[in-house]
């Protein structure tokens, strides 16, 4: 009997090859899964004086980890801790002090033993570049001082440390009515860039960063509060890992070359 061409063979066939389209699916899905490529974002917050060394380390760490979306949420660092007291979703916060740090430790905000000292600063008299030429903080007394900028002391660290070093020099009652107070650092920089101050006290790593500013004294170390940059992953955050994986990257040595770089000295 000649079975080539029957229907019956013609069925037997049809299922051998269904049967071996079925395995080789199956087998395919087996092997070769679809990849899922999982994105990340984080929310930062942190003091103003750090944007232009965090926008250069955001590069830096996106190029090695392009599925993590960094956002900067910039501000003083008073504000930023009340926004995150508040419920702001916020991942990791800088802040320019302890004080704001020591708050949200306090409240139990922070994810625990992720706290760590960061980076040092200094506090530095500024006059606009052709201003006024000074040599001392008790200069700032004289007559021909009319305005002095300084940041808000009680929401702005610049702010906190320049009363300190004011009132430890016995110049605070003194130059009180000549004080114009910021709501951050940047906004001191700006009144004595743009000659709307005499003088201002800022950081030393803003006055770097402006051609309009001129230093003219560098305030010493024991006539404030240790400035001190303390950073943290929030117990809020959305994505403690990635949080986790950011605050050790900012206390490498790929992000300390940029902090040296922008004027800020590293804790030790």
């Amino acid at each position: 009997m000649n079975l080539k061409n029957t229907p019956i063979l013609n069925l037997i066939f049809a299922a051998i090859a269904a049967l071996a389209l079925l395995i080789g699916w199956n087998l395919f899905q087996s092997v070769s899964p679809v990849a899922t490529v999982q994105r990340t974002s984080l929310t930062v917050s942190a003091a103003i004086s750090l944007s232009p060394a965090l926008a250069k380390i955001k590069t830096v760490y996106q190029g090695s980890n392009p599925n993590v979306t960094i956002t900067y949420n910039f501000g003083a660092s008073g504000a930023l801790e009340q926004q995150i007291q508040q419920g702001a979703p916020v991942d990791v916060f800088l802040s320019a002090a302890t004080k704001q740090m020591d708050a949200l430790q306090q409240a139990n905000l922070l994810l625990n033993e992720t706290r760590r000292n960061l980076l040092t600063n200094r506090l530095v008299l500024i006059t606009p570049k052709n201003g006024l030429v000074l040599s001392d903080f008790k200069q700032l007394t004289e007559a021909r001082i009319k305005k002095i900028a300084i940041g808000e002391p009680k929401s702005v660290p610049v702010g906190q440390y320049a009363q300190e070093m004011l009132s430890k020099l016995g110049l605070w009652q003194q130059v009180l009515p000549k004080l114009v107070l910021g709501n951050n650092v940047r906004q001191v920089l700006t009144f004595v860039e743009s000659g709307n101050a005499d003088a201002g006290i800022v950081y030393a790593t803003d006055a770097k960063a402006s051609p309009k500013v001129a230093v003219r004294a560098t305030a010493a170390t024991n006539l404030h509060s240790p400035i001190v940059y303390p950073l943290a992953v929030m117990k809020s955050s959305r994505n403690p890992a990635d949080g986790k994986a950011f605050v050790e990257f900012l206390a490498g040595e790929r992000a300390k070359i940029v902090f040296q770089k922008y004027g800020f000295g590293m804790v030790r």
